[in-house]
This record gives C-alpha cells, structure tokens and sequence, in this order.
C-alpha cells in the first residue's frame, strides 16, 4: 500500500483493528489515550504491542499546524521526530488487535480513509472499531457516558449500538466510517463524553470507559488498572478546580441532578416495562444504573444531541 512503510511482517489473525487519533476528536485526550493503554499493555507475552508500520506523514499533514520535534540522542546528534500515524500488532488472550494512532491528517481525507480500509482488508479485520471523545454538559463526579453507534443492523444488535442520525460537520473518524461502511468493511464508533467545563485537563476518567467498552466488543482483557488510579486523581483535581468557583459548583451541582433524575426515570421505566426483575430496581445508585461503558445505561438521544452540539460548536470555533 502506498504511503505505508511496513516495519515487521503481522502475524496476527484476522485482528480488529482499533484507531484514534488525537487533535479535533480527541477532547480531554481521552480517545490517544485509550489507545495508547492498549499498546503499552502486555499482551500475551508481557512485552507490549509491536511496532508493524507507519503511515508517511508528508500528503496528510499541515507541519505548519503539527510541527515535527527536534530531539538529540546520547551522542547529541540532532534527529527530526515526524507526527506519523503509526500501526501495532496485538496478541491477547481473546483476540488479536491492530492498533492505530496518531495525530488527524489535515489534507486528502479520502485518500487517508481509503489507505485505512485497504490496511483492514489486507489484514482481514472482521471489525474496525474507531475511538473519539467530545465536550458535553455532564459532570465530572458520574461515571462517564458512552455513545457507540454503527451503520450495520447485525453489529446493532450484537453490540447494543445505536444507528447514526447525525448531520452536519465531521472529523476523520467520521470521513473514515463512511468509506468503511462504503467498503462493505464492518465498523462502529465509541464516543466517551468528557465535561465541558475541565475541556483542558486531560481526563483519564474518560479513557478507562473507553478502554473497558472498546475490550468488551474486541474480547480482550481491559488493562485499565493504571488509568484507573490516574482517573481517581483527575476527579479530585477537577473537584478542587470546582470548589474554588461558586458559580461553576452551583452548575456542576445542577447538572448532577439532572443526570440523577434521569437515571431515576430511566429506571422506572424499566421496570414498568418489565425489563427489571422485581426488587433488582429498588436500592441501586448511580454507579449500578450507569457504569462506566455501559452503553445500554445511556440516553441515545441526549449523547448523539451532545455529539452534534460539539461538532457544530467545534467548527465555529474555527
């Protein structure tokens, strides 16, 4: 394939392929971060993913805008860093993964979406799944809601997914499930939402949601234990940021009761409908009705609005 320098031979069968990329659908970093738990982890022998290729950064990217990074080695010989998207290989004990990552190209989306669907065919992948992240209304202090959407019924059903409605502007990830989709090549999509009012502190909080969901559709151990001790200190930093601002704490304190009273909503209709087994409704909290990654615990309707407003929102800001 053009444009991609293999580096190692993948011996890897029919793996999914998981992708992000950082910048525009990227917010709190939790998507780049998702990702790059997934390559450090250990895999079957402990050692990490492998590094299998990369894709030349030259037609894709705006070094104006993504500048490359000088850095000098233990002789003090100066090298040039390039922002490449770089391809791993991973063995695990329930599936094997092709992870992508890298910064959002900034020209010839189509030729960069139609490389990514020839890498899927040329390794098999039954299954790409891409990862993002978004600015919306909700607090720092619930577990994290979940999108996941798909254009195929069967991955729908299979993956409690929703079907896309959205219109309007779009990043990669975007760009990429259409010419997937067009490809006949399998995909869906992970949203994590990260709170608005911390949109410049990193939210590792969002990454382990995205981490466990994107491990339970792959089949894989979720390596979330680091993440997980980083997502305690978050929590805490943001809550310290809050407190120091009454206006922001009267706003985080009504967002929590709006999700709280949703969840109570959401709950009684369950077990109207008989979806709850009597007595398993009563005495459950927030942490039970909407964990981390649960997708089916989520409103659709409110997370794909959430999703549009930060699109739209995005691209007037630019």
């Amino acid at each position: 394939m053009e444009h991609v320098r293999w580096l190692a031979e993948p011996e890897l069968t029919n793996p999914i392929v998981v992708a992000g990329f950082t910048g525009w659908n990227d917010a709190g970093d939790a998507a780049s971060t998702a990702i790059r738990t997934l390559i450090q982890s250990g895999g079957i022998d402990g050692t990490g993913a492998r590094a299998l290729a990369e894709i030349d950064p030259e037609p894709f990217t705006d070094f104006a805008t993504v500048r490359p990074q000088v850095r000098l080695d233990e002789h003090h010989r100066r090298h040039i860093v390039w922002p490449t998207v770089g391809i791993w290989g991973l063995s695990t004990p329930g599936a094997d993964v092709v992870l992508v990552l890298g910064p959002e190209p900034a020209l010839r989306w189509r030729a960069f979406s139609e490389l990514v669907v020839g890498l899927a065919q040329h390794l098999g992948s039954p299954l790409v799944l891409t990862l993002g992240a978004l600015l919306a209304d909700v607090p720092h202090t619930r577990p994290v809601q979940l999108i996941g959407t798909a254009t195929d019924h069967d991955l729908v059903e299979r993956f409690d997914l929703e079907r896309s409605r959205y219109e309007g502007p779009t990043g990669i990830v975007g760009v990429l499930q259409h010419a997937l989709t067009e490809a006949g090549v399998p995909s869906a999509s992970l949203w994590a939402a990260v709170p608005g009012y911390a949109s410049q502190i990193p939210s590792p909080k969002a990454a382990v949601a995205l981490v466990d969901r994107a491990c339970a559709m792959v089949g894989m151990p979720a390596p979330v234990a680091g993440l997980a001790r980083q997502a305690d200190e978050y929590e805490a930093r943001v809550s310290s940021l809050v407190a120091d601002d009454d206006d922001l704490e009267l706003y985080v304190s009504r967002l929590e009761s709006m999700l709280d009273e949703m969840a109570v909503d959401d709950e009684l209709d369950e077990m109207a409908n008989g979806t709850v087994p009597e007595g398993e409704g009563e005495g459950q909290g927030q942490d039970e009705g909407q964990g981390q990654g649960d997708l089916g615990s989520a409103d659709p309707d409110h997370l794909v609005e959430e999703v549009e407003r930060f699109l739209r929102d995005r691209d007037t800001d630019d």
